[in-house]
């Protein structure tokens, strides 16, 4: 797939990525090593703003935990596009969904959904990957989702 068309996907969805989330600590948002990008944990927060906090099944529905799976997805194709350049993109290897959730609850696979399926509307097969979601106790900042990924990517 072409930047223009990743663009134009984009552009479809009503996504644009502003200024994307900085690293809350002593990491950097994109470490390239070799071929492989790996984006760092990404959560659900558009211009400095959380959204979606609490627990899954509690404060969070499923619905709007799937929403916020789809925003943490968008500041990680955010951070692509900042810091590396979707011309550069190979494919989405793997994605790391993580939540927090009321313990009666059980809806992780829908609520990662919001997440795997932005990465197939925007990027189309390169957006192919593999994911495993798990549950936590507790997230930062009482975030209900959090994301990590790991791109293969062209040299430059």
């Amino acid at each position: 797939m072409e930047k223009n068309e990743i663009a134009e996907n984009l552009k479809k969805l009503g996504i644009s990525f502003g200024d994307v989330p900085m690293p809350g600590g002593s990491y950097v948002a994109v470490n390239i090593r070799g071929n492989i990008a790996y984006v760092a944990i990404q959560f659900p927060i558009k211009e400095g703003k959380f959204f979606f906090t609490g627990r899954l099944g509690k404060e969070v529905t499923t619905e709007e935990g799937y929403q916020a799976a789809k925003l943490a997805a968008t500041n990680i194709l955010g951070q692509i596009d900042k810091y590396v350049g979707f011309d550069r993109i190979v494919g989405l290897n793997h994605a790391d969904i993580i939540y927090q959730a009321d313990k009666d609850w059980d809806e992780g696979p829908h609520v990662a959904d919001g997440a795997s399926d932005l990465f197939l509307s925007v990027l189309g097969d390169l957006g192919k990957h593999t994911r495993a979601i798990s549950g936590v106790d507790k997230l930062p900042r009482d975030h209900s989702v959090a994301i990590t990924t790991s791109f293969t990517i062209k040299d430059k």
